[in-house]
């Protein structure tokens, strides 16, 4: 998730990493639009079908009505998300930053692995898959390590030996719920390191060095919880509260939330998605381990929907014009599922998992779907309807 275009310092500021990706876009791609739209054409579907069967899966476990209710949708749902979803559109951002066709091939293999997952093979097959993605990513960081020798780099590389762990152990028999801490740690160190490579001027000189000491941190707690349960996952929270706090702390988005247009929307959720991690580190340091009911739920989808899902919303009209090599223009209306994310999760975590009320937990679920669905539809429609214009470059409104 983090930009390829980040040797500059003013990429602090969300309107000129807007401007530098479509620039630089529209600069370099007109010789290759068509190859390199079609290598980048086939992760992205792979990623949105899984993001469909997951999403779908996530209406079977809420006890709703789904289109599709295949056995095999709710015990694949967790991968489908993390792995298969996420982590695909996470490997792809690498590929495209490697610029090797051969870095293409990790994030198809998750694409392709999560969606075996639902067919009527072998689970072998599909969990094989997804190691062999997760591998590939791992090995996508080694030339980028030396390209540039970074501390956000070096973050994000061992997010992605998380990930490697997590599918590994998966394939091996382990169920999902031991697993939560090392696919929460793949995804929010990732994102940390791409908000340090964002952010490194306001961060300041030594924030390199601090994210990797509260990174092994986060390492350490996560082997911990799966070795020793009763102190690991009191230690994870731990960490994580500590990693969230060092980001608030630091992150340029205190500042810019009280700007205008993109930059505001980049930063509302951005602030939105630290609470939750909040929410989930506090609940794993209180509650202690979590591997079903309420408390795991919370944990859950505070990290991968409250955390992850918000940080997508709010990088995509920065980010995702360096994958898509469309602009992605930032309107208002992308408001709307970034608020409806939120009031819905509240809605099932506060009045569904705390205060036990199956309603409201149905109708919260639901609606985070409808959010997602909502915003990546959003998003399609934005970019096909800007597409007439890529020959020229537009700034977003002006943000302060």
């Amino acid at each position: 998730m983090s930009s390829p275009y980040v040797a500059s310092p003013h990429l602090a500021d969300p309107r000129i990493v807007y401007y530098t990706l479509i620039v630089t876009n529209n600069g370099r791609g007109q010789r290759s639009r068509q190859s390199g739209a079609a290598i980048l054409r086939s992760p992205l579907l792979l990623a949105g079908l899984s993001m469909l069967a997951g999403l779908d899966a996530a209406l079977i476990l809420l006890g709703v009505e789904a289109p599709v209710t295949a056995d095999r949708l709710p015990e694949a749902h967790g991968m489908l998300m993390t792995l298969g979803f996420v982590g695909t559109l996470v490997c792809l951002e690498r590929a495209v930053a490697l610029g090797r066709p051969v870095g293409f091939a990790a994030p198809a293999l998750l694409g392709v692995g999560s969606l075996l997952l639902v067919t009527p093979l072998p689970w072998a097959v599909g969990r094989l898959m997804l190691v062999l993605g997760m591998l590939g990513m791992c090995l996508v960081y080694v030339p980028l390590w030396r390209r540039q020798r970074d501390d956000a780099v070096l973050v994000q590389g061992l997010a992605a030996v998380l990930g490697l762990g997590a599918a590994g152990m998966w394939l091996g028999g382990v169920d999902v719920a031991p697993l939560v801490p090392w696919l929460a740690g793949f995804l929010v160190l990732t994102i940390a390191g791409e908000r340090l490579e964002l952010a490194r001027l306001a961060m300041g000189p030594a924030a390199g060095p601090t994210l990797v000491l509260l990174t092994t941190g986060v390492l350490a707690a996560t082997v911990a919880s799966l070795l020793w349960p009763v102190p690991g996952y009191p230690l994870l929270g731990l960490a994580l509260v500590a990693l969230t706090g060092w980001l608030l702390q630091h992150d340029v988005a205190r500042r810019t939330v009280r700007s205008v247009g993109l930059a505001r929307f980049v930063a509302a959720g951005m602030l939105a998605g630290y609470f939750w991690l909040l929410v989930a580190g506090g609940t794993w340091l209180v509650h202690g381990e979590a591997l079903d009911g309420g408390a795991y739920d919370v944990v859950i989808h505070a990290t991968f929907l409250g955390f992850t899902i918000s940080m997508i919303m709010a990088h995509g009209p920065v980010i995702l014009p360096a994958v898509l090599r469309r602009p992605l223009p930032y309107r208002t209306v992308l408001w709307v599922p970034l608020v409806l994310l939120h009031a819905s999760l509240l809605l099932r975590l506060w009045l569904g998992d705390a205060l036990h009320v199956r309603l409201a937990w149905q109708i919260g679920g639901t609606l985070n779907v409808v959010a997602l669905l909502l915003f990546f539809g959003l998003a399609g429609w934005l970019v096909l309807s800007h597409s007439g214009q890529r020959g020229r470059v537009r700034v977003p409104e002006k943000a302060g």
